[in-house]
């Protein structure tokens, strides 16, 4: 398997498009996560070309920008999107009721905090959907870690994680938008990752 994917990675390594038909032509219950941060509309518009109900699962921690969920309403009307959401299992004002405001990175909750509204929501979703495929709009320019990711990975549980755009720069995610008339979105905020080259933990984990 490992032989597979490596010539699979490099036969797609720059036709994104090509990668996803593939992809999608490897499961039954294929889903495409999505956090609706800036260029999301570009991964949003390549699997639904292809597969047009797939679902768009969002983790919603309840502490986006009103601009983000305005985008997101936005893309879910244009690309007419199949979105299942998945929130933490507490809201935002219960959780700051009991413990205050959002921890910062440096204190000690943040961790628990990370669990609780994204990876604990994201794994109910896992065991809840049970996918075989998951899209993803991970770019190796993100972060230093996401630069060591391959686009196509299988991961302990056999599932098959693939990001098309690994390899794309914010230029090429720009024109592609461009190209297909699609929003973008730019007041983003991650409570979970705060810095911009941060990791939330989740991708490494999953």
């Amino acid at each position: 398997m490992p032989s597979e994917l490596e010539a699979i990675n490099r036969d797609f390594a720059t036709n994104p498009q090509g990668l996803v038909e593939w992809a999608l032509a490897q499961g039954a219950q294929p889903i495409c996560t999505t956090n609706f941060r800036p260029f999301e509309a570009v991964i949003l518009h390549m699997v639904t070309q292809v597969r047009p109900d797939i679902p768009i699962v969002w983790m919603d921690s309840g502490y986006n920008t009103e601009a983000t969920y305005q985008f997101a309403d936005e893309v879910i009307k244009q690309l007419n999107l199949n979105l299942v959401s998945f929130i933490p299992r507490r809201t935002r004002a219960h959780r700051e009721a009991l413990e205050g405001p959002m921890p910062g990175i440096d204190d000690p909750r943040h961790a628990a905090f990370t669990q609780e509204v994204k990876i604990e929501p994201f794994e109910r979703a896992l065991h809840e959907m049970q996918p075989d495929v998951w899209f993803t709009a991970l770019r190796a320019e993100d972060t230093p870690e996401r630069a060591k990711m391959q686009a196509v990975s299988r991961n302990s549980d056999g599932l098959l994680k693939v990001a098309p755009l690994l390899q794309w720069s914010a230029k090429d995610m720009y024109q592609y938008l461009q190209a297909h008339n699609l929003p973008n979105n730019f007041d983003y905020f991650d409570p979970t990752k705060v810095e911009e080259k941060r990791e939330c933990g989740l991708h490494l984990q999953h």
